[in-house]
């Protein structure tokens, strides 16, 4: 189990590099680490992922004294790494009162609280729309060659310079970005009522990512191990609609974009939060996603001994663990003893990547941070 850590950065540094300063000499490289965890294989020690808001990632590189993202990855042994289509199209418009269009089409500004910022949308850009005609001939729809994935051999090669690390990318998510023209209450309102405005941004956005999957593939030429896609679908005591509702409209339209994947041999990394674990059966048999994220652990049903029981020789798993209480609350013993449970259960003979259930947040302590990523990561 795990002992006390040392108080000071600059010990904590030192565990660090001691334990991940030269994966070179591990039994396994990054790449292998998770392909076989991926497989539900028994790897040599359970892998490690990170996500983060950038205040968190500024929080971890100040305390650390690193000089950026790449050498606190690799600081803190993650195993994997995402990257981005580059985007090149039209400067996206700013508005005289600071808000703002992304480039992906939704109307944003920024807000900020006590640790850190966040956009929260501003207006829906397509809620004047009452017929597909309105949909598909609005100005701002973003287009795949605005998308480049040119400097992706260059990115992977610096990434790559000592061992092979897992590599995905991420295209996007078709539910969640097509509400955010429409507003969350209208379009699930209108998927019942009058689907064919819902139906036909989430049309757009589905081609959109398919396009931008075959230049990923056409870029990569095979450097690319796994596609991220996502879609929250599931909020914390249930679904945001009914599975029926789900299967009609939702998972359609990823099965399509499921579907090229697959067709360049790639790996699907799913992501939804909240209470997901009634559409798991269809993620795995219908959608064909190979790794479920993130595993909400204070969701409803998403008992995570249940889950791995029940699904795990189909998928393997992502996540897991808690961003709700344990990171920001907890102490930094509390976080070691959740990462040991996470790691033996749902590591059990494979099938787990161990990772905080969501991006870290800025009010998370930085210890607590440190201290899940120097827990034991044991495989049984």
């Amino acid at each position: 189990m795990p002992g006390e850590l040392p108080a000071r950065p600059a010990e904590l540094r030192g565990l660090l590099e001691e334990r991940f300063g030269k994966p070179e000499n591990d039994s396994m490289t990054p790449l292998e680490r998770v392909e076989r965890a991926i497989r539900r294989e028994r790897p040599d020690r359970v892998p490690f992922d990170f996500w983060a808001v950038p205040e968190t990632i500024r929080n971890l590189k100040n305390s650390l004294q690193v000089d950026d993202e790449e050498q606190l990855l690799r600081l803190l042994g993650v195993d994997c790494r995402i990257l981005y289509p580059r985007y090149t199209g039209p400067e996206p418009e700013t508005l005289p009162d600071g808000s703002f269009f992304t480039h992906w089409g939704s109307h944003r500004r920024i807000v900020r609280n006590d640790f850190s910022s966040y956009e929260e949308y501003a207006s829906y850009p397509l809620a004047g729309a009452r017929t597909r005609a309105d949909v598909e001939s609005w100005s701002k729809w973003p287009r795949p060659e605005y998308y480049t994935w040119d400097d992706l051999p260059d990115q992977i090669k610096a990434i790559n310079e000592r061992v092979p690390y897992h590599i995905r990318a991420n295209v996007g998510g078709i539910f969640e970005s097509s509400w955010a023209l429409l507003g969350l209450d209208r379009f699930l309102t209108d998927l019942v009522e009058n689907p064919e405005v819902p139906e036909a941004i989430m049309d757009c956005y589905t081609d959109l990512m398919i396009a931008i999957v075959h230049r990923l593939a056409a870029a990569s030429d095979g450097r690319i191990d796994m596609v991220y896609t996502y879609d929250d679908v599931a909020m914390q005591n249930g679904l945001l609609m009914s599975p029926r509702m789900w299967r009609k409209y939702i998972l359609p339209r990823h099965q399509r974009l499921n579907a090229v994947i697959k067709s360049y041999g790639l790996k699907i990394l799913y992501h939804s939060c909240g209470a997901i674990y009634p559409l798991i059966p269809a993620l795995i048999d219908e959608a064909g996603i190979d790794i479920l994220n993130p595993l909400q652990p204070r969701a409803r049903w998403m008992d995570m001994a249940a889950i791995k029981q029940e699904f795990g020789g189909k998928i393997a798993f992502h996540g897991g663990i808690d961003l709700q209480h344990t990171l920001p609350f907890g102490s930094p013993r509390d976080v070691q003893v959740e990462v040991v449970d996470r790691c033996r259960t749902l590591g059990r003979g494979g099938g787990y990547i161990c990772a905080s259930a969501h991006y870290i947040q800025a009010d998370v302590p930085v210890e607590n941070i440190l201290a899940m990523y120097l827990a034991p990561r044991t495989v049984d």
